[in-house]
Order: structure tokens, then sequence, then C-alpha cells
């Protein structure tokens, strides 16, 4: 190690800014040459005293291969690349409850999934005598046990597919060597030897997916993967020995032990058959434990069973079981280890198993693919494992649903999908976010202006003072708003059109309107500034006819939505609904503007009404609850037949007379 690190100092001295690919191999690789890089010398070991023989790593390797197999992958495309690498670092990172449920909700914006593709088809049966779980499990099995996995991919020899791959295989990772072409290639072939057979592929042709080994000797060896068990040999020999050693006591085992006289006394072989006779008889057996022997002569015992070294052994065999748990990263409660397992123990353990055995190894077989070989199929597809599918990493449902009933940043749909159940694609609101206040809809909270309109956000500067005293001219409105009977806040006092600014205007006592300019356009507002429209609308409250003679049904109507609406934690109707429905339960008086807005509303809201306030599964339907907190009688078939349109209607006609 001491002259390797030699050469790379030696090397770097000698590199100036231009460095190149050239100048690494010529002071890494100056020693290899043209030739062969050996294999490491336990390769074979790994499979025939590991896997083949040992029943630890045999466990080891098929607990870790069959649960990756359950882990399901998908293809994507790529539709936010910048956060791509986001995305990466949360699923490669300690995955836990939390970063495994974000990495779902992050997947959503930056992926879109593929459902049917080329390679999607692949991967699905790599090759006629293999499925994708058989293919992904010899894969995991011999990258766990060499350390080294290696994929054969075999395209078309010609025509415009001949450098897509359309069958891929696993080669045996014991049996492959790296062949250099030295400085300037220092890997150009792997070559396979088979039943004497040499088999010779291309670099290109492989993936070569190998663990961090850091011996770099000059040789090339680092360039294959160092397996776990190369760490671990010594405790490997040490089971193996252990078993031997129980199995040997087994095979050859015979008497207990020899009992003989002491001195020079002697038995004859009659006495010897009376004796044994006499000791199964008076002293075996549950009923004679803890008895005591008498015996007219002295006898001395000579013992037949293990010694103390080979107990200790046998001893140790429990500890060697440990020790190969952490050389894969493996809790070894998994293993039937009774001493340290109960319920909570063991599914701690699984948690651990995919945390520190699985996940690594499946985002090593990630990244690799996605640089190998799906972009033969597309620059822009993904490929990439849900980890969200894995029981243990996801909490439980309890606790996942009182995490998501809190979680108002997220839509309807996202917390379905988080917990199973699917996207509700018949109901757009489900798309919508609900706030803490009543879980409302968002886009509802502009308590009734139209999309199309925001308020304008200034920066406050001293050539602004004007605008300034706009601001807080609303900020105060509104704070009296529930305290001033039928005053229009200024929020509503915000138009689309000019037309509808000056009808406005010409209804409070102004002929005039101005306007801001915002983000979004231009939006229209009564009188020439803010202050002669809060004038306005403070003398209007004398001029103003109010009317509370609306129909007794719409405050039944109302009253018995309000209701329901309750009864399920307020799921439906805006702000500003919930609001009419209050004013009408309390007989509140309302304005020609208010008359106006609650005709406009009914109008328009109808046509979604079914004429039930619950569906057959119990739910609420929003339509009929929000038409009826308005005073609308949701058994009416045609909206010219409800009593609070007609009153609406009438008191609308007669303000125009």
């Amino acid at each position: 190690m001491a002259s390797f690190l030699q050469r790379i100092r030696n090397g770097l001295k000698a590199f100036n800014t231009q460095q190149t690919n050239e100048s690494y191999n010529r002071f890494i690789y100056n020693v290899m040459g043209n030739n062969t890089i050996s294999n490491n010398q336990y390769s074979d070991d790994y499979i025939d005293k590991g896997y083949g023989y040992n029943p630890t790593i045999y466990s080891l390797i098929q607990l870790i291969s069959k649960s990756a197999v359950t882990v399901p992958y998908k293809i994507y495309k790529t539709v936010d690349e910048s956060s791509v690498k986001e995305y990466k670092a949360l699923t490669e990172n300690g995955l836990n409850e939390d970063s495994v449920f974000k990495a779902k909700l992050m997947r959503k914006h930056i992926f879109e999934e593929v459902e049917h593709s080329a390679v999607g088809k692949l991967l699905e049966r790599p090759n006629p005598a293999q499925s994708w779980s058989v293919f992904l499990e010899e894969l995991i099995g011999f990258g766990k046990l060499t350390g080294n996995r290696y994929v054969y991919g075999i395209s078309p020899e010609n025509g415009e597919n001949r450098d897509i791959y359309y069958q891929l295989y696993n080669l045996p990772a014991h049996l492959i060597e790296i062949k250099s072409e030295g400085i300037f290639k220092p890997v150009s072939k792997y070559t396979m030897m088979y039943q004497d057979n040499k088999y010779d592929l291309t670099a290109e042709e492989v993936l070569h997916i190998a663990d961090f080994n850091p011996d770099y000797t000059g040789d090339g060896s680092h360039l294959y993967g160092q397996s776990p068990i190369q760490a671990g040999m010594r405790v490997l020999t040490t089971a193996n020995e252990a078993v031997e050693t129980n199995l040997k006591f087994l095979h050859n085992q015979s008497a207990r032990g020899m009992l003989t006289p002491e001195g020079d006394e002697q038995i004859t072989p009659t006495q010897a058959q009376q004796l044994k006779d006499a000791l199964r008889r008076n002293y075996q057996g549950a009923k004679s434990a803890n008895d005591i022997m008498i015996t007219g002569s002295a006898f001395k015992w000579t013992n037949f069973g293990l010694s103390s070294s080979d107990l200790q052994l046998l001893e140790s065999y429990n500890a060697t079981i440990k020790d190969l748990c952490n050389l894969f990263g493996v809790p070894v409660q998994l293993l039937n280890n009774t001493e340290s397992t109960t319920y909570d123990n063991y599914r701690i353990a699984r948690k651990v198993l995919f945390t520190n055995a699985i996940i690594p190894e499946l985002n090593k077989i990630k990244d690799e693919f996605n640089r190998w070989l799906i972009p033969q199929f597309g620059e822009d597809l993904y490929f990439d494992f849900d980890y969200s599918s894995i029981p243990e990493l996801m909490p439980e449902q309890e606790k996942l649903v009182d995490s998501l009933s809190k979680s108002y940043w997220l839509t309807s749909n996202e917390k379905r999908e988080a917990v199973g159940y699917g996207i509700d694609a018949d109901n757009p609101i489900m798309n919508d976010y609900l706030v803490p206040s009543g879980m409302t809809p968002i886009s509802d909270l502009d308590l009734g202006i139209g999309d199309d309109v925001t308020f304008p956000i200034q920066e406050p500067t001293h050539h602004e003072e004007e605008e300034i005293v706009e601001e807080e001219v609303i900020e105060e409105i509104i704070e009296d708003e529930e305290k001033s009977i039928n005053i229009k806040a200024i929020s509503d006092e915000v138009y689309a059109t000019e037309e509808e600014a000056l009808d406005r205007a010409k209804e409070i006592g102004c002929d005039i309107t101005h306007t801001h300019d915002t983000e979004d356009g231009t939006i229209y507002m009564p009188c020439g500034d803010m202050n002669e429209l809060e004038d306005a609308l403070e003398k209007s409250i004398t001029k103003q006819e109010y009317y509370d003679d609306y129909p007794k049904s719409a405050r039944k109507n109302a009253e018995r939505s309000k209701s329901i609406n309750e009864e399920f934690n307020n799921p439906c109707a805006t702000l500003v609904g919930k609001g009419r429905a209050t004013d009408l339960i309390a007989g509140k008086r309302m304005s020609l503007s208010i008359v106006k807005k609650t005709f406009a509303y009914l109008s328009r809201a109808h046509e979604y009404v079914t004429g039930d306030y619950i569906d057959e599964k119990g739910k609420p339907i929003c339509g009929d609850i929000s038409f009826a907190l308005w005073g609308g009688d949701i058994k009416v078939s045609n909206i010219e037949d409800d009593a609070m349109w007609k009153w609406c209607k009438r008191i609308i006609d007669k303000s125009e007379e």
C-alpha cells in the first residue's frame, strides 16, 4: 500500500492543469500491461464454503434477496430535471417513515409514470428463462457473495435497434475475469471460463457493478469488488469448523464413560453386568434424580464426552452467527435468535433489514441501470424502486391518518394516495388544498372575488404613501365588518370590468372609477380613490335600502344545511356561503347588493343540486349543502320555483323600476 501511495504522489506532481484519463491511467495501471487481471483467490470459497456449505450465509443471502424482490420498480418520465438530485438524496440517505412519505409526494411532481414502455417490457422478462424477480434475486445473490454483479446485454446485430438490448443475463460473478489493455484501456473485455470453454465479452456489453475495494496494489485487483465474506473469512471458517466438530461427535459417539474399580481389585464379567443392571434399575430415570448411590468398593469414572476445548468451540458458533449478520447488515433477530426476539424487536429488525441491507443494494442497481441501460430507450426515462410499498417503512395506519388529517398543505387526493386508496378523479375539489379554518378550499378564500382578479401588492416607498393609506383602510374596514351591519367590505368592491365598477359607483353615490395594476392584470374599483370609496360606503348606510322579509323556508334551509355541514366538520361551502347562512338564520337584513349576489349564486349553483344532502355512502353532497346555505330549496327541479330565488328576483326587479 505504501508503494502505491508513493506512486500516486509522484503521478500527481507530474499532472498539469489539463489532466486526462490517459494521465490518470498511466500512473494507476502502469504495471498492468496487456493481460488478464486475476480474480480474488477466495471467489470460489464464497460460493462453495459460504452459500453452499454454511447455513448462516445461505439464510442471509436468501433473506436479503427474497425480501428485495418484493419492492416493485417503475419506469418514469422526468418532468422536473432540477429536482431529481434532491429526490435521489432523499431516497439514498437513511430512509425512514417520514422521508419515504416525502419522497412519494416529491416523485409525483418530478416524474410521470410510464405504464407501457419497451424497457419496462424488457425488465418484466429479462430473458426467456427468467422473470424480473428471479433475475433480481440472482443479481443480488452474486453481489452479496462476491462483491461483483455482471449483467450481459444482447442487442440485434443489425437494424435500427442494433444498439438496444432485448435480453439481459446475469453472469456467474466468481467465473468472470477482467481483460486489460494497459494504461489506455484498463477494462477492455470480460472473460468467462465455464466447463473448460472460454467466452470473451466486450466491456460495452457488460454492466459491472462492483462494491468498494481499496486494494490498489497496482495489478488491477481493485477493479473487482470486495466481498463482505472476505473480511469475515476467519469467522466463516470458525463457524464451519464448529459444525464439523459437532457432526464428528454425533458420528463417533459411544458410551458416555467407563466405570472401573480402583486399586488391584478386579470384577468378573458377570459382576460387571450385574452392576450395570443395578445402576440402570435403581438410579436411572426421573424418580432417581438427586438420589445417593452406595457401592461396596471404590470405583473411578473415565469420561468419553467432549473436552472443554471442544465445548468452547461449539459455544463460539453462536458468536460467529452474529458476526456474519453484521457483515451483511442484517439484525440477528431475523435468524430465529430467540434470545433477543420479541414482536417489537422483530418489527424493528425488519425495518433495519431494509434500511441497512436491501435499499442500499437496490439504490446501487438503480443508479447503474439508469447509467447503462435506461438511456438506450430514452434520455428522459428514469428507473426507480418504490420504497413506499415496503410496509416496514410506512407508519402505522392510525398514526398515518392522524398525521394526514393535520397536513393541510396536501390535497385530499394526495392524502388518499398516501393511505393507498388511489385518486378520486370524479370530484375536482379533491385536488384542492384545505386550510385549517373549517377545512375550506383555499381557492375559495377570496370572499367571492373572481379568479381573474387579485389585490395589488405594493412595495412601500416614499412615493407610495397614498397606496399605504389605501391598504390601511382595507384592513380597518375588514376588521369592522363583523361589527357594522351590512357595510360592504372593501374586498367586495373589486371588479373585473370598468362597467361593473361604474354601476356599483352609481349605486353608492359616486360617478367615476379608479384602477389598480396587478400581476394578473388591471382591476376596477368604484369612486375616485380608496378614501372616496370609504366615505361613500359609510354614507350609503343611511341611504341604502335593506330587506329582511325573505321566505321562512330560506331560513329553515340554511339552518338544516348548516347543521349537516357541521356534523361532517364543515367540509362544504366557502366562508362566504357559511356567513350567508349565519345571517339568514339570525334574520339579518340584506342590502340590494347582497340580494343580487344571492340571486346570481342560486341561479348558477342549481345545476349541481341532486336533491339530497347525503349520498349512498353516507358522505355529504357539497353541491346541495352549499345551495341550501344561501337559502335555496334542494327539492325543486326548476330554479324558477325556488322561493328564495323568486324573492331575490322580485327585489331586484323592483329596484330597477
